[in-house]
């Protein structure tokens, strides 16, 4: 599934890899910008040894669970720097995978979260059994929701779960958002719909 340099897949600006313990300090620092955590944890920093001790090996410890599945450092192709993440989470219920990403504030606007997640459902869809990608998201996160629309993935309901914390937007609720392996275009030629 991935090369021998842990590899998933390289876009135009993207490079997306397997994570090593080697990434724990790119993790603590993307989870440390409250702007990033924005709509995660109302801008609270994820404590250092929940990345290091948790985190980090519940990602690494599924790569092999879950072939192809899982979540992958983001570099930047022209220079290696490290981005962010894209994931391709394996759902308990088996309903498909669970598209998400996180990215550094410096990757912001770019139009690299939808390059990512789109060469994700392409991803997702050219493994067998896939019938489902989808993805989660604050109705009140607009850039989120325009990045999952972009991807291809259409709104399918709006609903409220019960936070045992919940963060400024929470009262306007959760919305889902899917693509049915019916419904997926794949991309044609070298550049993309």
């Amino acid at each position: 599934m991935t090369g021998t340099d842990g590899v998933l897949l390289t876009t135009a600006r993207l490079r997306l890899r397997r994570f090593t313990t080697d990434d724990v300090a790119h993790l603590v620092e993307l989870d440390s910008d409250p702007e990033v955590m924005r709509f995660l944890t109302g801008g609270r920093p994820t404590p250092p040894a929940t990345v290091r001790d948790e985190q980090l090996p519940r990602i690494l410890a599924g790569y092999d669970r879950y072939p192809g599945l899982g979540r992958w450092a983001a570099e930047d192709t022209a220079d290696g720097a490290f981005l962010g993440w894209f994931a391709l989470d394996p759902s308990d219920d088996g309903t498909g995978p669970e598209l998400g990403y996180r990215l550094r504030r410096a990757a912001w606007g770019r139009g690299l979260a939808t390059e990512g997640s789109r060469a994700l459902v392409d991803h997702a869809f050219a493994l067998a059994g896939v019938r489902r990608v989808w993805a989660q998201t604050m109705a009140v996160n607009v850039r989120s929701r325009a990045v999952l629309a972009k991807t291809g993935l259409r709104y399918v309901r709006t609903f409220h779960a019960d936070w045992p914390d919940p963060i400024a937007g929470t009262e306007h609720g959760e919305v889902e958002y899917e693509l049915l392996r019916g419904d997926y275009q794949p991309p044609s030629g070298p550049g993309r719909r």
